[in-house]
This record gives C-alpha cells, sequence and structure tokens, in this order.
C-alpha cells in the first residue's frame, strides 16, 4: 500500500484514538493541551464534572500512556504523556477554523478551549471510525485517491465481505463517498474529523521518521 502507515503504528493509532474517542476524556486532554499541568481540582472545576469520575478518566487515560503524573508536595498534576494527543488537538482546531471561519485556530501555536458542543461532536464522530480495518481502508482512500473494492481488498488483504460492510457503513456515516464508472463502483475518503486525524496520524509519523 503506497505511503499507507505501517499496521504497527495504526495499531497505535487507532488504540490512542479509541481512548479518546470518549466526550469526557476529550476534553479533559483538551484542558491539559490548553493549559498544561494540572490538578484533579483543577480539572474537576473546569469541566464540571464529580472529581470521582474525573479521577477515572484520568486513570484511564494513564492506563493508555495519554497523560502522565508528577507530584508537588501533596498535590498530583497531571500532563499529556505524548505529543500524539497534542497533535491531535492542533489538527481538530484547524478542522473547526474550517467550519467557522476562525483563521486564529489555523496557527498551530494557537491554543484555546473549542465549544462544548464541537468537542463532544468530533469525540462522537472518532468513536464511529476508530476501528483497525476500518481506518485502513480510510487510510488507502487517503493515500491513493479514488479506487474500487477489488484494488481496497487487494492493497489491505481484509476479506471482501468485511470491506464491503465496513464500506457501506463508512458511507452511512459520511466517511467515504462513490460514483459509478461503468460496472465498477469507485469510492473516495470525504473531508471531516476522520480525515484530519489521519492526515495529522501520518504527519507525526513522518516527523518521527525524520528524526531517524
Amino acid at each position: 500500500m503506497e505511503n499507507t502507515l505501517p499496521n504497527e503504528i495504526m495499531k497505535k493509532a487507532v488504540k490512542g484514538i479509541s481512548y479518546i474517542s470518549h466526550p469526557l476524556r476529550l476534553r479533559i486532554l483538551e484542558y491539559l493541551d490548553v493549559y498544561g499541568s494540572s490538578s484533579v481540582g483543577s480539572i474537576t472545576e473546569f469541566i464540571g464534572e464529580n472529581q470521582i469520575t474525573i479521577s477515572q478518566n484520568l486513570k484511564k487515560l494513564r492506563d493508555a500512556d495519554l497523560v502522565k503524573t508528577n507530584k508537588k508536595g501533596v498535590f498530583v498534576f497531571y500532563d499529556i504523556y505524548k505529543e500524539y494527543p497534542t497533535s491531535i488537538f492542533v489538527c481538530i482546531r484547524k478542522l473547526f477554523a474550517s467550519i467557522t471561519n476562525q483563521e486564529k485556530f489555523l496557527d498551530d501555536d494557537y491554543k484555546e478551549i473549542l465549544p462544548v458542543d464541537f468537542t463532544t461532536m468530533v469525540a462522537g464522530r472518532i468513536k464511529l471510525f476508530a476501528n483497525y480495518d476500518k481506518m485502513r481502508i480510510l487510510d488507502y482512500l487517503l493515500m491513493n485517491g479514488k479506487t474500487n473494492v477489488s484494488k481496497i481488498i487487494q492493497a489491505t488483504n481484509i476479506k471482501q465481505a468485511k470491506v464491503s460492510l465496513y464500506l457501506k457503513r463508512l458511507y452511512d456515516d459520511e466517511f467515504v463517498k462513490f460514483h459509478k464508472e461503468g460496472r465498477f463502483i469507485y469510492y473516495e475518503i470525504t473531508k471531516g474529523v476522520h480525515k484530519t486525524a489521519l492526515q495529522c496520524i501520518h504527519k507525526r509519523y513522518d516527523n518521527l521518521k525524520n528524526r531517524l
């Protein structure tokens, strides 16, 4: 598959994506991305959930290596652990900019908490494609342009029945579109958070390769 992500990288990306496809966790990560090292109390006060729920979700994010802790006296502070969530938020803000025409969000260094309804929508959309085979199909379409089912099957080595099923679901969720040319049906990836997220993952992967 030309320029598509290696399988191991894709597995890690899917794991990370699936953990942030939860509205509350996405908002917690967004808060840490914007405000930096923070205590449970500060996060709880800002988000407006009870502290037990925030603590439980912080534990899940820590178990997934998305946040880390450090102690300052008797207090525990949380930070984003890896570059990956931060890079995702850069892309999410750019997506928000494209929808609202607010150019300030196009700056990679600009950080601001996005509207809750937008963040919730993004989390919901991410959950719909946070699947290894779905993301492999989307990644192939991203990197190779419009193509038919046969080529997707050949390139991904996913069984035909699963490819057909996932393409239908991706179409129903408006992640892909299709058109007919003679007896062939060609699929293309659409614009949205799914395409933005994959482009972001590729950018991070390319940056890591260049450091080696």
